[in-house]
């Protein structure tokens, strides 16, 4: 599931080519074989953490642990589920793990480059993809901290790691990265577009009512609509962040606390 090494391009103008043919490729795959949500998805999340002071600007090699989840909603969506779920395991050996996950991977390693605007594939690509590759249970859709078709190439890295890992995907985001639209009313499951020349790529979702909403971006296979769906699905009332991405920024800081210390 974690794809082929070779999909991660080690220059930026080989991922610039790399992402401008992406962008052609994810229009023909959700077009020809767009993913629809079931009623209750196995979604999962992935997320990198980085040593302490190498999170920003960050430079080639910083330390990052990648981590990767998978969960599955309650039947109710009336059900609030505690920010801080049962979690199980001892901290002080490994990442702890909440009881209401199917899945649960950790990997450590590099920054395979620093940060630059658009170029994020070459940074986290190759950690996300091996964390979720070590997952022992497939997500139907994964849910990445970056963006999908709200790029300068249609192809941020929530779609381009949907197409090395064959994985239906939808980037989760605080702001837009190009993209604009105003944010929707402050009520669980409010929605407002987000476009990019004239073309909408995303959605503001309210994820908890009262609370800012967060941007759900088309990647792999995904449409916007169908991202914004899928991002109220994978909330709670209980926080901002969809639950696959809190658990797995839990894993990562955690096991970056571990090696750490």
């Amino acid at each position: 599931m974690g794809g082929d090494v070779a999909a991660w391009p080690s220059t930026d103008e080989a991922l610039i080519d790399r992402q401008c043919r992406l962008a052609r490729e994810a229009e023909e795959a959700v077009a020809g074989d767009p993913w629809s949500l079931p009623t209750r998805p196995v979604i999962g999340g992935c997320v990198v953490a980085y040593a302490p002071g190498e999170a920003g600007p960050g430079r080639p090699g910083d330390r990052a642990w990648a981590a990767a989840v998978v969960w599955q909603p309650a039947g109710s969506s009336s059900v609030r589920r505690p920010i801080d779920h049962h979690l199980r395991g001892r901290p002080e050996t490994l990442p702890r793990r909440a009881d209401d996950l199917l899945a649960q991977a950790v990997v450590a390693g590099r920054a395979g480059a620093g940060y630059v605007p658009g170029l994020l594939a070459r940074r986290e690509g190759p950690l996300l993809a091996a964390a979720v590759a070590e997952l022992e249970l497939r997500p139907e859709v994964l849910l990445v901290d970056a963006t999908g078709l709200d790029h300068p190439r249609r192809a941020g890295l929530a779609l381009h790691l949907g197409a090395v890992t064959r994985c239906p995907t939808v980037g989760v985001t605080h702001r837009p990265l190009l993209a604009s639209g105003s944010p929707p009313e402050l009520r669980r499951g409010a929605t407002a577009p987000v476009s990019l020349d004239d073309r909408c790529v995303g959605f503001w979702v309210c994820t908890r009512t009262g609370v800012r909403a967060v941007v759900a971006h088309a990647g792999w296979r995904t449409t916007p609509e169908t991202a914004a769906r899928t991002v109220v699905t994978a909330s709670t009332e209980a926080a901002r962040t969809p639950v696959p991405l809190q658990e797995a920024r839990r894993a990562a800081r955690e096991a970056r606390a571990l090696a750490c210390a």
